[in-house]
């Protein structure tokens, strides 16, 4: 059940930040909201730049065998952070030599230090196995994070007032986090050499890894920004909106199966219950991805008419289904295909295929807008079809570690998205209809195998 409640918070979050998104795209004119999404992206990449690596390193050896070296590790992993979060706060003074006010490098560095110190400290908590815990700051922070954003939006709908409720609400989080882990995980500090200089190779090539995916949202807002200006609002709330629940899901996911696949690996289990282990593994994140994006394309239209703000309707709509489909295939490659790699610590293989992704996909993005006129509907279609290329070389590279398929649960949701897609684009004249049909088919499809991949979860 603690697994389970774990899942939960990671959905609770994601609704939230789904939540959040309508409402402060509701609250911010158009071209607040552009800069607040890119904004959100640059902390993102930010934190992935300083604090990736500190994460990844704990994730493969904290807490580690035995209560000394978990203290050990803890101390280390702290002055690690420290000095990240030290380098971060001095590059934002280089902020204006890129043409960014000193105010808003600075508000964006603190608001990165406090993202990564705040994940950090969720990942070491996951892996020391305290889920309770774990699952009640994770809906916290996600709450805090809401009401602190919506309350510097409602007072004053600008950018300024929006990013110091980002701020606000970070700060807080760091602040009940520290209290409630008080004597569970106390803060130390110490240092080790030998300790540091390990997390440092195998956390820096993961985070290499990470800059590459996060290098491909921002690379899409940048080129969205500059083909269409504001009114680029529109395809980016739509990346904001539809990369999240994949980008939760999978990284749930993998945040409570993975280890138990590496336990499996690292005691040297036959081939064949490897094999086994992996296909279910691949099921389970393939399986709920699609169940994901049928459920999406169902709701879309009537979502889009209650939801999304009428003057994004329009750009929303015709780049949401391509978004979708780049956030599920990049879902995919990011958490799926590395798996083999992961296991076998072959960290060139892992940072390859993010580069792959991160290449291919911008690639597609500018030859849509250059053989598209520079139109919406073009540069996301453009980055779809750089996903799809990025997953087949994927398929292709990971081909190297064979594994046995449990293909039903995945195969019916496969049919229900395509279902959901055919009725969605009938449009009987009825919104309502149409949405109830697509809805009806993908309960019916999805049902059985629904059931199979939640078991597989707790076991």
């Amino acid at each position: 059940m603690a697994k389970i409640a774990a899942l939960g918070a990671y959905f609770y979050q994601s609704l939230v930040a789904f939540g959040l998104l309508v409402v402060v795209a509701n609250l911010l004119p158009a071209n607040d909201y552009a800069g607040y999404s890119l904004f959100i992206s640059v902390v993102q990449f930010a934190d992935i730049v300083c604090f990736q690596w500190i994460r990844a390193a704990s994730s493969r050896f904290y807490p580690g065998p035995d209560e000394a070296s978990e203290h050990i590790e803890r101390g280390v992993i702290g002055t690690e952070l420290a000095g990240s979060a030290g380098v971060c706060l001095l590059a934002a003074f280089l902020g204006p030599f890129f043409g960014v006010p000193l105010w808003l490098a600075l508000i964006g560095a603190l608001a990165a230090i406090l993202q990564g110190a705040g994940e950090l400290h969720l990942t070491m908590l996951r892996f020391r196995q305290e889920f309770r815990l774990f699952s009640w700051l994770q809906g916290a922070r996600a709450t805090t994070l809401a009401v602190a954003t919506i309350a510097g939006a409602a007072f004053h709908p600008d950018l300024a007032h929006v990013l110091a409720g980002v701020l606000a609400g970070n700060a807080i989080y760091c602040a009940i986090a520290l209290v409630q882990s008080r004597r569970v995980m106390p803060i130390s500090a110490c240092w080790d050499g030998d300790i540091a200089r390990r997390n440092l190779v195998y956390g820096g090539i993961s985070a290499g890894a990470g800059i590459a995916t996060l290098l491909v949202p921002l690379g899409i807002k940048t080129i969205l920004l500059g083909s269409l200006g504001s009114a680029a609002a529109g395809p980016m709330l739509a990346l904001d909106l539809l990369q999240r629940p994949f980008v939760m899901l999978t990284s749930s996911l993998q945040a409570i199966r993975f280890p138990d696949l590496v336990a499996h690996f690292d005691r040297k289990g036959g081939p064949q219950t490897i094999q086994a282990e992996l296909g279910r593994y691949y099921a389970l994140l393939v399986g709920l991805s699609l169940i994901g994006a049928a459920a999406i394309i169902a709701m879309l239209d009537l979502a889009t008419q209650l939801v999304i703000p009428t003057a994004l309707r329009g750009t929303f709509l015709h780049t949401a289904p391509f978004v979708m489909l780049m956030a599920m295939l990049r879902a995919v490659v990011q958490t799926v295909l590395p798996t083999p790699a992961q296991l076998n610590r072959l960290l060139p293989i892992i940072l390859g295929l993010a580069v792959v992704e991160c290449v291919l996909t911008c690639s597609g993005a500018l030859t849509g807008a250059w053989l598209g006129g520079g139109t919406h509907t073009a540069i996301t279609a453009g980055a779809a079809t750089g996903a799809a290329a990025a997953t087949v070389i994927g398929v292709l590279i990971q081909r190297w570690r064979s594994f046995t398929m449990p293909w039903q649960p995945v195969l019916l949701p496969a049919a229900a998205l395509l279902l959901a897609w055919l009725i969605s684009a009938w449009e009987p004249g009825n919104l309502l209809i149409s949405t109830g049909l697509a809805l009806v088919a993908v309960a019916a499809l999805t049902t059985r195998p629904l059931l199979t991949l939640v078991r597989w979860i707790a076991v």
